[in-house]
């Protein structure tokens, strides 16, 4: 009882309502009225109204024009879409990088853009693992990580002037960069080569390399990242980790379904 009590105050029944709402249409069919919602979810028809429209101002559903009825709305789509990617990514990135800290005996990590940010969703710590962003789930500002850098270089060329103008970047350490000339610059050069490198930008102590995973349209979805301390990982030795870096992002590009890729400083090789 006490469970159960417990379980309905800390709960919202509208929340609730509406994510029955949003099930409905799970069951196979397209559009649903808002009689038939009520009846479906036993509640009112004013309240199932006020629901629906709830909904579809949110865009998580729409209103047809001609029925009236209401159908799953671009936002829902655009989640699964997201769910979808993150699911392959999961797949698609794990034994590759795996290998890659088996290889290099470093910290290698999956990222993707958020906004203005950049989210770790896999992570694999070398033996001597560095406990700074990178943990899954971890976010940090885009222009300061070499994951980041790779990723806001491939948007299109509106929206990187979207980021660099939206207001003051924030500077992490002395090292960070944050002149938008500078900025576009270095995604100019990131493109060019194919991936990105910082020393001290996000954290004092840390070199990080990164490198694009495409999916099988060619779009850039995700950077992968090779990462150790400073000390370790001089620039003549964060370039060696170039190679396997890139090539680590081509091979899980190619588990995406990517099928081209770019050409490769000399060095180690990554399998898929």
């Amino acid at each position: 009882m006490d469970t159960e009590r417990r379980r309905a105050t800390s709960t919202l029944s509208s929340v609730r309502n509406a994510a029955r709402v949003l099930k409905e249409f799970g069951h196979g069919h397209r559009e649903y009225g808002v009689t038939e919602i009520a009846r479906q979810l036993g509640i009112s028809k004013s309240t199932a109204h006020r629901l629906l429209n709830t909904l579809a101002e949110e865009r998580l559903l729409e209103q047809n024009p001609h029925t009236g009825a209401y159908r799953l709305g671009l936002v829902i789509y655009e989640l699964g879409a997201t769910v979808t990617v993150h699911a392959e990514l999961h797949d698609a990135a794990g034994p590759v990088i795996e290998h890659v800290r088996n290889a290099t005996r470093e910290t290698v990590i999956v990222a993707v853009l958020n906004g203005p940010e950049v989210v770790c969703i896999e992570r694999r710590e070398g033996p001597q693992a560095l406990r700074l962003f990178g943990q899954v789930g971890a976010r940090e500002d885009a222009h300061v990580a070499s994951s980041g850098k790779v990723l806001l270089a491939y948007l299109r060329p509106i929206e990187i002037e979207r980021f660099l103008t939206g207001g003051p970047l924030r500077r992490a350490t002395p090292h960070t960069v944050t002149d938008a000339a500078t900025l576009r610059s270095q995604f100019e050069h990131i493109r060019v080569r194919g991936w990105a490198e910082t020393i001290n930008e996000a954290e004092i102590g840390v070199a990080t390399v990164a490198a694009p995973i495409r999916n099988r349209s060619g779009d850039v979805v995700a950077a992968v990242s090779v990462l150790g301390p400073v000390q370790r990982l001089n620039p003549a030795a964060l370039r060696r980790l170039v190679r396997p870096t890139v090539e680590a992002g081509q091979a899980i590009s190619r588990r995406l379904g990517y099928r081209e890729g770019i050409a490769l400083p000399e060095s180690s090789s990554v399998h898929d």
